[in-house]
């Protein structure tokens, strides 16, 4: 079996325990990763990485070039924009599409302080008469968006630790103290006494799952009497059998599919 008969989305933590799945179970594959970020995110994995964005035209290109049976879409719960690319291009080539996705825990909370949107144009709209400081722990893709939304607020971005995020941040005028490069995710106590020190007023985040500390994040902004907006996630462009929401449901998926592929 060739690498790029598997080819595995991702860039997250989850997908690099769904690299280890693959490599205790001796399949080849390909993992995909849009920048040098996610590569490193990788770590040791036995399988090839490729490092850079495909539109769908390209996804079905190398689709085809590999001879792929099995895609795994384990991309961030927020790129939307790469998961319809996936879907569109495994559609279209007759490819078996799975899709990776912790469960979403910020629909089950209800909270006075607790505000959910679908969207950042929603979520801006909310902040506006919450308060003027506010801090953004969404990551760096919509840093502009954000800018422009939320135009005479102080915006505050907890952002990774990495150059060319910095230098964005400051090409959109973020200050120095307005920049918080850090690499979660983090506890409770830690996210309680960075509200403080950065003296936030309104907390953005997103639904990030137990394993991106979703509720370490939420819960010391209702403690601290914070209002907190949280964006939900997208709804995942795959259901029933192949819309996976555990390592145990993708580990059941890969023997399935190994067991399917010795049978051809």
């Amino acid at each position: 079996m060739t690498r790029g008969r598997v080819l595995l989305f991702g860039g997250t933590s989850d997908a690099r325990q769904l690299c280890h799945q693959l490599d205790a179970a001796g399949v080849d594959y390909t993992l995909s990763v849009a920048t040098e970020t996610g590569r490193a995110m990788a770590g040791e994995i036995h399988g090839a990485v490729r490092c850079g964005r495909m539109d769908r035209a390209q996804i079905a290109a190398w689709l085809q070039a590999h001879g792929t049976r099995w895609v795994i879409d384990a991309s961030h719960p927020y790129a939307e924009v790469v998961s319809r690319n996936v879907a569109l291009a495994c559609d279209a080539s007759g490819v078996l599409l799975s899709r990776y996705q912790r469960p979403d825990a910020g629909s089950t909370l209800s909270h006075p302080l607790l505000h959910t949107v679908g969207s950042i144009d929603e979520a801006c709209a909310v902040a506006q008469p919450l308060g003027e400081r506010v801090l953004l722990t969404t990551g760096s893709k919509d840093l502009a968006h954000w800018r422009a939304g939320l135009p005479g607020k102080t915006l505050l971005a907890r952002v990774l630790p990495v150059a060319e995020v910095i230098d964005q941040c400051r090409a959109l005028g973020f200050g120095v103290g307005e920049i918080f490069a850090l690499c979660g995710p983090f506890s409770a106590d830690f996210n309680a006494a960075f509200y403080r020190q950065c003296r936030a007023e309104v907390v953005i985040t997103k639904a990030s799952g137990a394993e991106g500390g979703f509720m370490e994040k939420v819960q010391p902004c209702l403690d601290a009497g914070l209002p907190c907006i949280v964006i939900m996630r997208p709804a995942p462009l795959v259901a029933g059998d192949e819309l996976l929401e555990s390592q145990a449901a993708f580990a059941a998926r890969l023997a399935r599919w190994q067991k399917s592929e010795e049978s051809i």
